[in-house]
């Protein structure tokens, strides 16, 4: 069993270099956030060409780590267009921080300390959906509000990723209907109003992870999916595509897959997904575990692993208890 990266740190005030070892470099796996291994099953692709022809945006929910803010990058990457404009919500958040900040405090500071005054536009800084609108506009008309590195030599359409819109106050969802309607907004300390062009509309996708529900209002002016946790041919095809067959020995992956949906059965607070799913598969290749092969020292190594598919106290004792009980 390969365990030394898993044993760098022994918390004896030790040196790895007093017990032979080296500090590897490390290894990111970029095939887990790659939007071409990306994998849509067809009600999702039918989902997806549906808010697209109607022009609508389309609101994804699901549990933690199904894909869903993925689902964006594939979308753009597909479509021939340039990585999602993403806005992170926050409990925060105001429909008009979708489009734009306005920094009252240094327009403030400069009014009284700079001798030539600065126009107003100079302290307004464009956020995803306003980037999206504005980048959708002729080049003469947008020009001078986009960041030079925003600015492109004709207009062209753009993926908005708006995540997490439920963690957004109630009344963000409403108060951005008719915005999310005609993809316009107004700055207010300026006056100037934006209006996206039709032919280059931005396809707006949002998530929750439905902590709360959304007013129908604004429901009804999305197109809608949730996306389901993978089953266990999904789940297999996902680890072919996002790690490929690797150092995983004949059948390991069906036996992580069928142990993962064990502890996927217990009663848990908070269920692992397929994101957690794919790093825990990492520890077991690199640690070389089948759970369908487990003695007394592979199991303290597959208790280790499950520190990557826990994400509370109570679950990871859960977990440990379950394979207690399998050891028996």
């Amino acid at each position: 069993m390969n365990n030394t990266e898993f044993r760098l740190y022994a918390g004896d005030g030790t040196t790895i270099a007093s017990r032979g070892l080296t500090l590897p470099p490390y290894r990111k796996e970029d095939s887990l956030d790659d939007p071409r291994f990306y994998l849509a099953d067809k009600p999702l692709r039918d989902a997806v060409n549906v808010a697209l022809t109607l022009g609508q945006p389309l609101l994804v929910t699901g549990e933690p780590g199904t894909g869903k803010t993925q689902l964006a990058a594939s979308l753009a990457l597909e479509l021939g267009l340039p990585a999602p404009l993403t806005f992170h919500t926050k409990t925060t958040s105001t429909a008009k921080d979708l489009f734009y900040r306005y920094d009252a405090l240094r327009h403030f500071h400069d009014a009284h300390f700079l001798t030539a005054a600065r126009p107003v536009d100079a302290y307004v800084t464009y956020e995803a959906l306003g980037l999206a609108i504005l980048l959708s506009l002729p080049v003469a008309e947008a020009h001078n509000f986009l960041p030079e590195d925003r600015r492109v030599p004709a207009p062209t359409r753009s993926v908005v990723l708006i995540d997490e819109i439920d963690k957004a106050p109630r009344d963000l969802p409403n108060d951005i209907l008719n915005e999310i309607d005609n993809l316009a907004f107004t700055v207010s300390e300026s006056g100037r109003t934006f209006r996206a062009a039709q032919a280059f509309r931005p396809i707006v996708v949002l998530t929750s992870n439905s902590e709360k529900n959304l007013p129908d209002a604004f429901l009804r002016r999305c197109v809608f999916y949730s996306i389901a946790f993978p089953d266990r041919n999904r789940l297999r095809e996902i680890v072919h595509r996002r790690l490929g067959d690797r150092a995983f020995s004949a059948g390991m992956i069906d036996h992580a897959i069928e142990h993962f949906e064990s502890l996927r059965g217990l009663a848990l607070k908070k269920k692992p997904a397929t994101a957690e799913f794919l790093q825990w598969m990492q520890v077991l290749e690199r640690m070389s575990i089948d759970p369908a092969n487990v003695g007394p020292k592979e199991a303290e190594a597959l208790a280790l692993s499950y520190c990557a598919l826990a994400k509370t106290k109570e679950d990871l004792a859960l977990m440990h208890s379950h394979l207690d009980k399998a050891q028996r």
